[in-house]
């Protein structure tokens, strides 16, 4: 099935952050969550998308 894109909703790539997220791809489960929060009209909501997929990289510590 392919489909546009375009046509993909808020939820499509809200989903789709929550099987990145359990398959172990944080990062990329932060940018399908962010153009989530990108396409939702309620800022409350599009806040707490993104408090729960937060970008990986800004919380990583470096460890020798």
């Amino acid at each position: 099935m392919t489909r546009d894109p375009a046509d993909l909703t808020a939820a499509d790539h809200l989903d789709a952050a929550r099987e990145m997220n359990a398959a172990g791809r944080p990062y990329l489960a932060h940018l399908l969550a962010e153009e989530a929060a990108r396409r939702t009209t309620r800022p409350a909501t599009a806040a707490a998308i993104r408090a729960t997929y937060p970008d990986p990289t800004t919380s990583r510590t470096e460890i020798d």
